[in-house]
């Protein structure tokens, strides 16, 4: 008898690999510096790993309960209303996820029934849209202006009687743009007098630059209490590779989220909540991150100032965004291939995370990087 693989009707017909598994495939292949996939090539804070050597070794090695570690759930409510004026409840309104994918994915779960409508602005992480249609949901796409802004009255011409989420990202991957209080405070009236539950990504809310203060719904009363709002520990301290996050919601939608979370998940790691649980002691690690961020952003816009790339505005996250035009008419795709293989440098063309892969003649780098990783770079790119 023959062996038979059955055929399989995909769940996601239109996805293939990843530009960012691609990217660094290539990167690796040409030996290029990849400032391509987001994540640091420098080590996190000894003191971190410390505390996750210390737990292992007393123990923490089990199950730990499904919602998250009860430490690290009240040092996570503990920061939110430190930062933002908001006190959750650790017990019932703080759950520790796998990262904020997974978050984003089990909020969408939690909350899209098949046919449900969920306004998601673009460009976007490339998770959303998946994410959405494994749900049976459909996704209602608004472009961001031509600077990277909500157009609020597209939003509000994108509302139906079937919207039934919105998603935001602030500060923005790819562009580096950030909301402002403004902004907040339009979408809180936007959605004052709908049933529209917000989902609020924030995992690069520690990255905010030249003095602002990131505006996380967390803030806002009325968007706080429709809104799932997603961190992310390792974003904040550079140990992406263990995907640790947090979602922080009113108690009604976090016991949803948490009949999904449950089942698709159950919980994360022990010992990294327990040592992620004492590194939060120390609020200074993640208060001078803005700093860290910022001297990095300004170090590579100041070696590309007199290259043949517009820089454009960078105003939060660890994304530089750079127009082409003066250097190629090649599609972004293409030139980022071409900056890789030839030049030996990495980006991520922003086509990317357009849902029609939109031309904009923009690439994005990753400037979370070690000095001397970026100077290498810098001089590569201003040879163009």
């Amino acid at each position: 008898m023959t062996a038979h693989t059955p055929h399989l009707a995909s769940r996601l017909p239109q996805v293939g690999t990843t530009i960012f598994t691609v990217m660094s495939a290539l990167a690796q292949q040409h030996g290029a510096i990849n400032l391509g996939q987001g994540f640091p090539d420098f080590s996190c804070d000894p003191r971190l790993i410390d505390a996750v050597d210390q737990a292992m070794r007393q123990g923490a090695n089990q199950y730990p309960p499904m919602a998250g570690v009860p430490a690290l759930r009240r040092a996570v409510a503990d920061k939110i209303a430190l930062l933002y004026g908001h006190r959750y409840d650790a017990d019932t309104e703080i759950t520790i996820t796998a990262g904020a994918t997974q978050a984003i994915f089990t909020a969408l779960l939690a909350v899209v029934h098949p046919g449900d409508e969920v306004i998601v602005l673009t460009p976007c992480y490339d998770s959303y849209l998946p994410n959405i249609a494994l749900c049976g949901g459909v996704a209602r796409t608004v472009a961001l202006t031509a600077d990277f802004r909500p157009d609020f009255d597209a939003i509000a011409a994108a509302i139906t009687p079937r919207t039934r989420a919105l998603l935001i990202n602030s500060p923005h991957n790819p562009s580096g743009t950030v909301w402002s209080e403004d902004d907040m405070r339009q979408l809180d009236a936007l959605l004052a007098p709908t049933d529209i539950v917000l989902i609020s990504d924030e995992v690069y809310e520690h990255m905010v630059f030249d003095g602002a203060q990131h505006q996380s719904a967390s803030r806002f009363p009325g968007l706080a209490a429709r809104a799932l709002v997603v961190s992310s520990f390792g974003k904040t301290f550079h140990v992406t590779g263990w995907k640790v996050g947090s979602v922080a919601a009113p108690a009604p939608l976090t016991a949803e989220f948490r009949k999904v979370h449950q089942f698709n998940v159950f919980t994360v790691n022990t010992p990294m909540q327990h040592g992620l649980a004492a590194y939060l002691a120390d609020p200074q690690p993640y208060l001078q991150l803005p700093a860290f961020y910022q001297a990095k952003r300004d170090r590579f816009r100041t070696g590309l100032a007199n290259s043949r790339f517009e820089l454009l505005p960078c105003s939060g996250s660890y994304f530089q965004c750079v127009r082409y035009n003066a250097i190629s008419d090649l599609p972004d795709e293409a030139f980022c291939r071409w900056l890789t293989e030839s030049v030996g440098v990495a980006a991520i063309p922003l086509s990317a995370f357009e849902p029609d892969a939109r031309q904009r003649g923009v690439a994005r780098f990753c400037f979370a990087k070690q000095d001397a990783t970026l100077d290498e770079a810098i001089t590569r790119l201003r040879s163009l």
